[in-house]
């Protein structure tokens, strides 16, 4: 960790380096201290989770109970109730006539029962109310049009009734509702029933007391949390849930269930669930609460969230705070290494103009002193260059004019004497070109255009010199036409190309221009007889003692080409510097070739200036 937290440093600025080291020693202990947070209170939360899911379970028990207890109360009134029994024990007598006295008490009684089931089921919610006796009468809160009740003489669970002792119960799960009124709105019915029995514990009729499942629902509804609470049977289907479609299947976490009053986690596709339930006792039935653990936890994790974020808060404040003061205190050793770097790339007219009393402001006077005293030096060593550049520039340009004028002048002369023809005229006129070039000192910068030109004159000159002719072959950019490049630079090459390269015999010497992004290259080649390596070293030996001594250009008396090759390399150093580049390449029996390579745009205008 230190040796990757070292690499990352090391090519880092001083600034940036007290930033990363000021944040780590932050960033550690803060989350240090929210892992040892989390890792103290995570029990905790899983105790609050737990406490917090029987809290919700045990408040939703206590409505079911109460809403069941309600059913429970109406059985318990109807089976031992003093009057009710005497009431419908009566009606169990099976009498064939009946004297007027006995209908009216028939049908006195008939009010009393009605009367008494609509009392019992004012308190609490709406519940269906049917006795039905074994002999085929019953009594109802619900008219016939809405459900037969003798119908319920052959339901399933009516054999479990009979098979009842004394008061116990028979509780019936969700069923589709038998209401005609209700089957739209509410589907499912939950009911309870129970026996009459006579004084000898015989069974002369039945209670059935039934509600619609949705008061159940209706509860689940209503508690605050978004968990899944059911209500299971004994079997563990579904008797109520939010979602009426899943009524009647078994429940899918069954497996979880254990004891009564039991709570636990459990984990289903990687994912945490907590699961509590509540037995109710008088039904055999239980309620049952199943919630995603990440959301048990929701609002103690928002707390810790919360203590996160405010954290978080101060911290990037403070974070903010000490990066701007950091900042401000290396302010100047940032812009001290800016202005070095600037300096390093070649601009020495910038200062850091940083004053104070401390170091930084000591080592940033010094800096720009030291800068000004280097300027200064910088324009001493320019002027004497420039001087000794022109001077030298006028050494070599009259080095080439007199001799090359005088071997051009000889050979005309010759030509003349021999015969009169056309070529002489030609010849005289290509002589007077290169003589006006020549003895201008006013031109001593031109285009690559007019350099080409007087190559051509002087290839005609040399052509009618010698007995065989030397072909040229021309291959240059429209580009380069423009390019600015001292005079007599191609001419001396190619000189030495026809004079010892080809022998004064005929050949072929290829002029070629190449453009590349940034600069232009001049290939000059002949086909001639070549150089030995000897030879081809100790030239460019030459080349590399004109570039570093000051006296290498001395004028030499045996001839013009004995200058060529190091007169171009001189002139073109001192035009364009440590930018041009000239490579020599020979093989005997091959021909020799000869690269120069400026920069594309040639010669700038304060160098033109400088050399003319």
């Amino acid at each position: 960790m230190v040796k990757k937290i070292r690499n990352i440093l090391l090519p880092q600025s001083f600034r940036f380096k007290v930033i990363f080291i000021s944040i780590i020693c932050l960033l550690i202990p803060a989350t240090m201290t929210l892992f040892i947070y989390n890792y103290l209170t995570k029990d905790t939360i899983r105790e609050q989770a737990l406490s917090n899911a029987n809290r919700e379970l045990t408040i939703a028990n206590e409505y079911v109970q109460k809403l069941l207890e309600d059913m429970m109360y109406i059985t318990n009134f109807i089976q031992v109730d003093a009057e009710m029994n005497t009431l419908l024990k009566r009606k169990t007598r099976n009498m064939v006539d009946h004297t007027p006295d006995q209908k009216y008490q028939m049908f006195m009684d008939d009010s009393k029962i009605n009367e008494t089931i609509d009392n019992i089921t004012l308190l609490g919610g709406k519940s269906y109310v049917t006795i039905l006796l074994k002999n085929g009468n019953s009594y109802t809160n619900y008219s016939s049009s809405e459900y037969n009740p003798t119908k319920l003489f052959h339901e399933r669970w009516f054999k479990q009734l009979n098979q009842t002792k004394g008061y116990e119960s028979v509780w019936i799960g969700s069923q589709p509702t038998m209401f005609k009124s209700e089957k739209k709105v509410n589907p499912y019915q939950v009911s309870v029933a129970r026996t009459l029995r006579d004084e000898n514990s015989n069974i002369y009729g039945y209670v059935i007391v039934t509600i619609m499942e949705n008061k159940i629902s209706q509860i689940f509804e209503n508690m605050t949390g978004h968990e899944e609470m059911v209500l299971l049977d004994s079997s563990n289907h579904i008797i109520s849930n939010r979602e009426n479609s899943r009524i009647g299947k078994l429940f899918r976490y069954r497996d979880q269930l254990r004891e009564n009053n039991y709570s636990n986690i459990f984990q289903v596709s990687k994912k945490n669930y907590l699961i509590a339930e509540h037995k109710i006792s008088f039904t055999g039935w239980k309620l049952v609460s199943v919630v995603p653990y990440k959301q048990a936890t929701n609002k103690v994790n928002s707390i810790f969230n919360k203590v996160i974020i405010v954290q978080i808060i101060f911290f990037t404040i403070f974070l903010f705070v000490m990066t701007y003061l950091l900042r401000t205190i290396t302010r100047p050793i940032s812009r001290l290494g800016t202005v070095a770097d600037i300096v390093q790339q070649g601009n020495l007219s910038i200062r850091s103009r940083i004053r104070g009393s401390d170091e930084i402001g000591k080592l940033s006077e010094s800096f720009d002193l030291m800068l000004d005293r280097i300027n200064e030096k910088i324009h001493e060593i320019k002027a004497t260059e420039e001087r000794k550049r022109k001077a030298e520039l006028d050494m070599l340009q009259a080095q080439i004019n007199p001799h090359f004028l005088f071997n051009v002048l000889n050979s005309i002369r010759m030509k003349v004497l021999v015969k009169g023809d056309k070529e002489s005229a030609k010849m005289i006129s290509s002589l007077s070109k290169l003589m006006r070039m020549t003895i201008s000192k006013e031109k001593k910068i031109i285009t690559f255009l007019e350099e080409i030109q007087i190559v051509s004159d002087f290839i005609n000159i040399m052509n009618m010199r010698q007995k065989e002719k030397v072909n040229v072959e021309l291959s240059v950019h429209e580009e380069t036409h423009t390019v600015l490049i001292p005079r007599f630079i191609l001419q001396p090459i190619i000189e030495n190309s026809i004079i010892h390269g080809l022998n004064q015999s005929a050949g072929t010497i290829k002029l070629v221009t190449k453009v590349n992004e940034n600069e232009l290259i001049i290939l000059i080649e002949d086909d001639g007889q070549g150089m030995d390596e000897e030879t081809l070293k100790k030239l460019q030996s030459k080349l590399i003692l004109s570039n570093e001594s000051d006296n290498s250009i001395i004028p030499n008396k045996k001839g013009f080409s004995s200058l060529g090759i190091s007169n171009v390399y001189e002139r073109m150093f001192m035009t364009f510097g440590q930018e041009f580049k000239m490579e020599i390449k020979s093989e005997v029996g091959k021909g020799t070739q000869v690269s120069l390579t400026i920069p594309k745009g040639g010669i700038n205008t304060n160098v033109q200036s400088n050399a003319s």
